[in-house]
């Protein structure tokens, strides 16, 4: 998401040319900042408006739901959502409301999260094959792509089974990580549908009402009326959220890279902390991870300090399905959000302690990718494209003529 250097420029180059450009005032990047937050969450409760108009005149949604409901779909669809909007904001946004609608079970959408986990690391992987001419650089910066890859794969390779397992011994069906952020949220005191009174939807109403009436002057039945509803305000909610980085990141990103080189990666504490603030500061997580590819493979950062920043960038990146969730205070969709946050906190507790396993992993395979490109150009094919589409294709198979 955002606007990215490109990735054959060395980071000295960027903040020069930063230097040069005319500074944007502070408290105007804010301004900028908080009307988009404004149209970010009104495109939600749009989409969400339009989205209930449509399944009360269509069972679409229904159906759709109901095919999709099993766990595997889920995850695959996901990963294959994120990877083409390349943005895990996007999809967990858009998770969370549907769930707020009551358009996606809550039992489909935690195992969506997890899909969302692993597509959005796809883009350290295309920004690390910028290096590929010069092998040491290429090497680095591809492992350190992987350090994000490997954390969400290995996470999800433990959690999404003992969440379908233990989800289908449970009577409601859910699973043990949705129990305990479904008890987060139980403490947060929501109600179990939407209040129409909420203030999120109070302040958003004119914007939703705006878009209600534009649908309604241009389509003919209800149900068209609904759909179109539906994709304006996923346009907007992709647009907004485009410029609400833009300006949240500011001068932040071209300041960055003078404070790696003296103070952010002296302890891994430190670093999995910068990866966290700095994340919640753009919101995004793809920006913050793929700035860390090439800094290093220049060198700029020692590969043991770049696992901690990575998962610190994964939990930062929470905030947004926070917000999401915020705009349509729903206890379900509280609930996605913190599981959510409880994946990325649990798989931390898990391999931050074992972090010899995806470090050693990504060593092996970096070191592999340099010697022969095809093994880079292999694994993101293979793990990004291929085995999602099969995975979904087979599943279907089964499931009609099983």
């Amino acid at each position: 998401m955002g606007q990215l250097p490109s990735v054959s420029e060395s980071s000295d180059s960027v903040w020069n040319r930063g230097q040069t450009s005319r500074e944007v005032p502070a408290w105007q990047r804010g301004l900028y900042a908080g009307l988009f937050l404004y149209l970010f969450l009104a495109a939600l409760n749009v989409m969400s408006s339009g989205l209930g108009l449509f399944g009360e005149q269509s069972d679409f949604m229904e159906r759709a739901f109901a095919y999709g409901e099993n766990p595997f779909i889920a995850l695959m669809g996901a990963v294959l959502v994120t990877v083409l909007v390349q943005s895990s904001s996007f999809t967990t946004a858009l998770i969370v409301t549907l769930v707020a609608g009551g358009d996606m079970p809550l039992g489909t959408a935690v195992f969506a999260i997890m899909g969302a986990n692993i597509g959005t690391s796809v883009t350290g992987v295309i920004v690390s094959l910028a290096n590929i001419r010069i092998r040491r650089n290429f090497r680095r910066s591809f492992t350190a792509a992987l350090l994000h890859d490997f954390f969400n794969l290995l996470t999800v390779a433990i959690l999404f089974p003992l969440e379908w397992i233990s989800g289908a011994l449970h009577e409601q069906g859910r699973g043990l990580v949705t129990r305990l952020a479904n008890s987060l949220s139980d403490m947060i005191g929501l109600e179990e549908v939407a209040n129409p009174n909420s203030p999120i939807k109070v302040i958003t109403r004119p914007v939703v009402y705006l878009f209600d009436w534009f649908s309604a002057l241009l389509m003919p039945t209800p149900t068209a009326q609904g759909l179109l509803t539906a994709a304006l305000g996923l346009a907007l909610m992709f647009v907004a959220l485009i410029f609400m980085v833009q300006n949240l990141r500011g001068a932040l990103l071209r300041r960055m890279d003078g404070l790696f080189r003296t103070y952010f990666f002296r302890t891994d504490l430190r670093s999995y902390a910068v990866g966290i603030f700095s994340t919640v500061m753009v919101q995004s997580s793809t920006i913050t991870t793929s700035l860390m590819v090439p800094l290093a493979g220049a060198g700029v950062v020692p590969m043991l300090r770049v696992f901690p920043f990575m998962i610190g960038a994964n939990l930062g990146t929470t905030v947004t399905s926070i917000l999401a969730a915020t705009a349509n205070p729903v206890s379900a969709a509280m609930t996605v959000a913190l599981f959510h946050v409880c994946f990325n906190l649990i798989g931390t507790a898990i391999w931050y302690p074992l972090r010899n396993i995806p470090v050693r992993a990504a060593t092996w395979y970096g070191r592999l990718a340099a010697d022969s490109t095809r093994y880079a150009f292999l694994f993101l094919f293979l793990v990004f494209f291929l085995l999602p589409i099969t995975g979904i294709a087979v599943t279907e198979l089964f499931i009609i003529y099983g």
